[in-house]
């Protein structure tokens, strides 16, 4: 049984990292070559680990959270664990060991010619660096997916979550010994200093995954040659139109807003069309108060409910991830579309509508990568959407783009199997042409 009475080290030896780095690129490479059946038994290994040992990770989460008090708002929601949260990290693991192996699936299956056939197959991206703020079960959604799809990473929480990301990795080493999987393949930093000595090792980490604020964000793009995937900011919209069901647009609002304010699919704005302010906006305001939420308004919004406290422009670039809002009265559904296109973040928006006609155009027009229709801008999340789990939320065009599971965490090669062949024989006069044939096996 592994041993909970830890002490923390204050972090790698430096001259030891990169060496450390080293070895989970090469238990990547051996990961990437173990059946879907090992990689699924780790999963559950790691998942029956954390149930056995809940109390002590919860004692460690406890000790993070003295410190709580130094926080803001949304890193203290995000750091605190409780027994509902361990339990939905376990059946994350045990989902995620459900879905089929995102690995040797193949994509491409063409003949190019008698006897040189190609292939396109999934394989693991390599060593993943993963940078979160606060949330300690981030790290056990993330080492999952490492572990499904076949990759290492290096994983590094913040200070505020040090105990609580410690007794968890425990936990997940311990799952990892129990199926013969080396632990060396999933590992735990806990200094600036690494991450900025890792940052520059291009050679040996292949993807870094940001998860934190504006801040962290630009940071990481800022000092790494390493491709980055992430999203800066959650700015996230509904938008009220004219066709509204108002009781829907209130129920749908408090939600995306209040459910859990400090999650980056959280509304930071609230867009009403014009029409119908003056009955809406009584009746969302007064269920939002009685939830404890801040109200900033335009002008428009003050004069129709006067004791908010007045927008301004700041306030639709800000994302607050607390119990505050902010509510713009807008003419038109393009107005309400211009303005998220102008000031959201593409991440994620929604319009309550009984129009199918403007909630078409509204899904159409907006860039960002979730526009929901009738429902909540907090089910952007890759556990709801079936992924499992998620490794972050992108928010960039190129592909993968949203909440990023396990297809996000696999790329491919090429194989061409042939019997000789060469190009000379493809070219000039006389030259061979190709068959160019898709085949069924």
């Amino acid at each position: 049984m592994v041993n909970y009475s830890y002490s923390l080290r204050s972090s790698w030896d430096m001259s030891l990292l990169r060496s450390v780095v080293a070895a989970t690129q090469k238990s990547a490479q051996d990961l990437g070559l173990t059946s879907s059946a090992l990689r699924n038994s780790a999963l559950l290994a790691i998942a029956a680990q954390i149930a056995q040992h809940q109390e002590q990770i919860l004692q460690a989460n406890a000790q993070d959270l003295t410190q709580a008090d130094q926080l803001p708002f949304a890193l203290a929601q995000r750091l605190k664990l409780d027994s509902h949260k361990v339990q939905g990290m376990i059946k994350g693991l045990q989902d995620l060991a459900k879905l089929p192996d995102p690995l040797n699936q193949r994509q491409i299956h063409r003949e190019l010619d008698t006897g040189l056939i190609l292939q396109r197959l999934t394989c693991p991206i390599g060593v993943i660096g993963v940078i979160f703020e606060s949330r300690p079960d981030a790290l056990v959604q993330i080492a999952g997916l490492a572990i499904k799809s076949g990759n290492g990473a290096i994983l590094k929480g913040g200070s505020e979550a040090v105990h609580s990301c410690q007794a968890l990795m425990q936990a997940i080493h311990q799952g990892l010994r129990e199926v013969g999987i080396p632990p060396q393949v999933l590992e735990l930093v806990t200094t600036r200093a690494e991450i900025l000595e890792i940052l520059h090792m291009d050679d040996l980490i292949d993807l870094i995954v940001p998860r934190g604020s504006n801040e962290l964000v630009r940071y990481i793009q800022s000092n790494t040659k390493i491709p980055v995937m992430g999203h800066a900011d959650g700015i996230c919209h509904v938008f009220v139109d004219e066709f509204a069901d108002l009781a829907m647009a209130v129920a749908v609002t408090l939600d995306s807003k209040v459910q859990y304010p400090a999650a980056c699919n959280a509304i930071e704005t609230l867009l009403v069309h014009q029409a119908i302010a003056a009955e809406f906006l009584p009746q969302v305001v007064k269920a939002l108060q009685e939830k404890g939420v801040e109200l900033r308004g335009c002008d428009r919004t003050r004069h129709i409910v006067p004791d908010l406290i007045p927008a301004q422009e700041s306030d639709w670039t800000t994302e607050y991830l607390d119990l505050i809002l902010a509510i713009k009265v807008v003419d038109s559904l393009s107005e309400a579309i211009a303005h998220i296109n102008q000031y959201g973040s593409h991440h994620t928006d929604a319009i309550i509508t009984e129009s199918a006609a403007n909630a078409q155009t509204f899904q159409q027009r907006i860039s960002s990568c979730g526009v929901y229709h009738n429902c909540s801008t907090r089910f952007a999340d890759g556990f709801r959407y079936g992924f499992g789990a998620e490794v972050g939320i992108s928010t960039q065009k190129l592909p993968p783009r949203g909440p990023v599971g396990l297809e996000g965490l696999v790329t491919y090669k090429y194989y061409l199997n042939g019997k000789g062949q060469t190009v000379a024989e493809y070219a000039g006069a006389g030259a061979k042409t190709f068959t160019h044939i898709d085949l069924r096996e």
